[in-house]
């Protein structure tokens, strides 16, 4: 029985017709995060420390009502 030979697959088209651009998002959305990080690290003033606010219990309790409906 004869050995089956082999094809070797076609090398990869050199970009002809592959889109690599990014969608505007992909690079507004870290530039936003990192603006609003900045901002916070320049003026600490500004931020609030966290006593006794009971932020997490308000977040649960709207996140029902949301499902809720």
């Amino acid at each position: 029985m004869p050995a089956r030979t082999h094809t070797l697959p076609h090398p990869a088209t050199t970009g002809a017709g592959v889109d690599s651009r990014l969608p505007w998002w992909a690079l507004a959305l870290p530039v936003l995060a990192f603006v609003a990080l900045l901002l916070l690290i320049r003026n600490p003033a500004d931020a609030q420390a966290a006593g006794g606010d009971p932020t997490i219990p308000q977040l649960l309790r709207h996140a029902r009502e949301l499902l809720a409906l």
